[in-house]
Order: structure tokens, then sequence, then C-alpha cells
């Protein structure tokens, strides 16, 4: 067997799941550490690694330690936290205001994942009929560099209650750069059991049963032997 196409060891591969189960939305539990610049290397490296449709790699990132900055783009989150605040009414509007959705000073380090929506040039392979195959392509960076972080200890948290329009200006970004991802990052507390907004009771996660499909929309999957895994696998995280 060719050593590239070796199965990940039994070890390895839970160490994925695990990441992939642990993540969280961190806002509230940094620590003042700072993020190691070997450690923070890695995380870049493998948000770079993250595939992308024509291997545009629309990614960039800006790393932001300046308290002008975030105090700054601060500013943008409290002017649209406000605004949101103003759909949820009564008790859920109660609710929403004494949630913690942001940890832009606290974190240590800001850093924004922007997407280039010229890279590549007019005509990218495989982008011709979906366009936004540029900034879906981005969003697998942060993926992978959220769940590289996971596995070194450090918490990400996405802020985006941000106006892009204002936050562009703020980062200086170029008309065709469009700040997809602003993420609060830094060595926490802890890591949640459970994601934020459920153990506060916004949402619950949703049952995988429920949002499988058999070969078009609506119609009930009819493989016994896959919903019996789901339901075992769905019991196994509890």
């Amino acid at each position: 067997m060719n050593d590239n196409n070796r199965p990940f060891t039994a070890e390895e591969t839970r160490g994925l799941y695990r990441a992939i189960y642990e993540r969280r939305d961190v806002r509230s539990q940094f620590l003042p550490d700072p993020i190691p610049a070997d450690v923070l290397a890695r995380l870049l490296n493998a948000a770079h690694h993250a595939p992308s449709v024509g291997f545009m790699q629309p990614w960039d990132f800006l790393v932001i330690d300046s308290l002008e900055v975030r105090r700054s783009v601060l500013g943008i989150f409290e002017q649209e936290n406000r605004k949101a605040a103003e759909n949820y009414p009564g008790d859920k509007g109660t609710r929403y205001r004494s949630l913690k959705l942001q940890g832009i000073l606290e974190s240590p380090l800001n850093l924004c994942i922007t997407c280039d929506r010229s890279r590549g040039g007019t005509h990218v392979l495989g982008r011709n009929s979906i366009v936004e195959t540029d900034l879906f392509s981005t969003c697998l960076a942060v993926q992978n560099l959220w769940l590289a972080a996971r596995a070194e200890g450090i918490g990400v948290g996405w802020v985006s209650i941000l106006d892009q329009q204002q936050l562009a200006e703020t980062l200086k970004l170029p008309d065709e750069v469009y700040p997809l991802a602003y993420l609060c990052m830094g060595y926490v507390s802890e890591f949640l059991e459970q994601p934020e907004l459920q153990s506060k009771g916004w949402r619950s996660r949703l049952p995988l049963e429920e949002l499988i499909h058999g070969n078009i929309w609506g119609r009930p999957l009819d493989n016994a032997e896959l919903l019996a895994a789901i339901g075992a696998e769905g019991k196994s995280e509890l």
C-alpha cells in the first residue's frame, strides 16, 4: 500500500472527530495569554490548505493585534447589535441582550479572513455557473482553522454582527476583497460541553435523522441500516 493511501490510526481518527464534536464558538472564556508564533503559523497553514474551487485560494488573513483597530470593530459591533436586538421583542429580546456575542477586546488576537473575489481572473475553473464558490471556498478555510485551533486548545469566536462595508473601510480592504469572517482567538479557561446558545436555551441541535431525505426533497430515506446507525451515533454523543 502506498504510504499516502494509508488510513489514519484509530487514535488519529478519534482525534479528528473529537475536534469536530468539541469545537465551540467562544465568546467569554478567553485568557490573556498570547498565541505563540509557531502555533499561529500552524493554524494559518491549516487554513491555507483548505480546498478551493479551481484552486483559486481566494483567502487572505489579517492578523489584528492593534487595540485601536479592535476598538473600532467593537464600535461597529455595538451599533449593529443594538439593531439586531430590535428583532426580538419581549422576553426573547431580554434574553438576546443578555448573551455575550463577541470577545473582540478580551481575546488576545483577532483575525479577519477575507475573500478576494477577483482572484484567479475572470474565468476560474469550476466557477462559471456558481460565482459564489469563492465565498464557499473561503468558508472551508475558516473551518480548517477552527478545527486545528480546537486541537491546539485555542478558542475561536466568529463575530457576525458587523456591517461589512464599515468593517472593510476600517481594515482598508480593496474594493474586490470581502471581509468574510471576523474571528476572536485565544487560549480559553474551558471549552463548554455544549454550544453556548444551546446551553443558554436559545436553540437546540436538530435531530440529524429529520434532515436526511431520500433522492428527492421530502422523501423518507429508505435505508433502515443507515437510520439505525445515525440513531446509535446520536446516542453515543450524549
